[in-house]
C-alpha cells in the first residue's frame, strides 16, 4: 500500500540528516517512526481502557493510598 506524505521543511531537513548519518533509507526511518508511534499509542489506549474497565468494577484506590505508594516509589529511586 502506498501512502503520500507532506512534511515540513524543518522536519525534512532533519530526517535527510538522519538518513545521512545512520546510512539508511529515508522511507526505512519513516517506517520505523510511525511504527514506533503506533505501538506507543496502541499502549496507551490499551491502558486507557484497562483503566475504565478497572473503575468500573470499582478496583481502585483512594488518593491517600496513590500518594503513599509514590513515595515509596520516589525512595526507590533514591
Amino acid at each position: 500500500m502506498g501512502v503520500t506524505l507532506t512534511i515540513s521543511n524543518d522536519l525534512a531537513k532533519r530526517l535527510d540528516a538522519l538518513a545521512k548519518t545512520t546510512h539508511q533509507p529515508k522511507s526505512s526511518l519513516i517506517s520505523q517512526a510511525i511504527e514506533e508511534f503506533l505501538t506507543i499509542q496502541e499502549w496507551h489506549i490499551q491502558a486507557i481502557k484497562e483503566g475504565i474497565e478497572a473503575a468500573d468494577k470499582g478496583d481502585v484506590v483512594s488518593h491517600e493510598e496513590a500518594l503513599t505508594e509514590l513515595k515509596q516509589w520516589n525512595k526507590r529511586a533514591s
